[in-house]
């Protein structure tokens, strides 16, 4: 779909909830909206897609009452900016989204995790990313290195960039928009997706992507959802293993899950951004004994995140209820760069390719 086809369809979804909210008032009903309930008690998998949907809870937002009426005097005022962007052709991110409402006396928010649920709820209505609206995140996108090749949509034109030959050492710095992407060709064997800058360093340093015809792909911390949405279109194109290598503690967890079958907060986008292929490499609980790992105790925080996982749908399975019943059991934790008490050419001589043959990658 061009650009313009796009903003043509964001505008008209828009301007549809708006709609509804008026034929509803000429009717003489109470405008309204019904959105999922969003909680993980709330996820159910989709065969079909194989990636975890909201369930059929859902909650309504009436103007009955005053806290609901105010919820949807923000969204049309948040449609209003939205339809005025995109006839200007300009974009913003969401933090300014959430200065510029400032101005709307009482239709302002009060934090910015207000506007981004409300921005949630959008796109939920109109089944259109907010990237649609042209709104930006204001986390940077990762970055990818290894032999791959694509096509970007600049404002100077295609560019065609090999991520291994054409980028430095710090890689290919994926956009906040990935639709303007087009994924080329490939001399890869499959992409491993790190969570810290330390060891996707140590990765290529170490050239692990030329040895074993590795893509790596920095998460930083917990993926963007440009990120996420990169990993699915590498695997959907190429068919590529998609593999992804965490610290060993709840919240790295969380990073795997978040990639493999998608978050709560963005799971009526799973089928975009969500990789259900995709393999957790480590560190798992059982590699911190079998690899005797420097560790640190598990904190009360980290014993609740565990009890929680057991309790998520996303972890119900063998191998995550043994991973996450281990760690509960030896109380330790440990990061991926914990290897380097080994040598620093261990994780890519010993660890990894031992991990990913056990896996069937190699």
């Amino acid at each position: 779909m061009s650009k313009e086809a796009l903003d043509a369809q964001a505008r008209q979804e828009l301007l549809r909830i708006a709609e509804a909210w008026y034929d509803q008032m000429v009717g003489g009903v109470v405008p309204s909206i019904s959105l999922p309930t969003r909680t993980k008690q709330n996820l159910a998998f989709d065969e079909t897609s194989e990636v975890w949907k909201y369930g059929e809870r859902e909650s309504l937002r009436s103007a009955h009452s005053a806290k609901s009426a105010l919820h949807l005097l923000k969204m049309s005022y948040v449609i209003g900016f939205l339809k005025q962007q995109l006839i200007e052709n300009r974009s913003s991110t969401l933090r300014e989204m959430y200065y510029i409402s400032e101005g709307w006396k009482k239709a302002k928010f009060h934090a910015q995790d207000e506007s981004n649920l409300l921005i949630e709820d959008l796109e939920i209505l109109t089944m259109l990313q907010r990237e649609a609206f042209h709104l930006r995140p204001e986390e940077d996108g990762a970055t990818v290195f290894g032999p791959i090749r694509l096509k970007e949509m600049t404002r100077r034109g295609v560019k065609e960039i090999h991520c291994q030959e054409d980028v430095g050492e710090a890689g290919y710095a994926i956009p906040n928009n990935v639709e303007n992407l087009e994924f080329v060709d490939h001399d890869a064997k499959f992409v491993i997706a790190i969570e810290t800058g330390g060891m996707y360093a140590r990765l290529q340093e170490n050239g692990f992507d030329e040895e074993y015809g590795a893509v790596l792909v920095h998460l930083k911390g917990q993926p963007a959802r440009s990120t996420r949405r990169v990993l699915h279109m590498i695997h959907e194109k190429f068919k590529l293993p998609i593999t992804v290598f965490t610290d060993g503690d709840p919240w790295s967890y969380r990073i795997y899950a978040s990639v493999a079958y998608g978050s709560i907060k963005s799971a009526h986008m799973s089928e975009l951004l969500a990789t259900p292929q995709a393999q957790f490499i480590g560190v798992q609980p059982s590699d911190i004994s079998d690899y005797d790992l420097p560790s640190d105790t598990l904190s009360e925080r980290d014993v609740l995140a565990l009890k929680s996982e057991l309790s998520d749908p996303r972890f119900d399975t063998e191998y995550w209820r043994y991973q996450i019943g281990r760690q509960l059991e030896i109380g330790i934790k440990s990061e991926q760069q914990a290897f380097a008490a080994r040598g620093l050419d261990y994780v890519t001589k010993e660890y990894l390719p031992a991990r990913l043959s056990e896996m069937g990658v190699l």
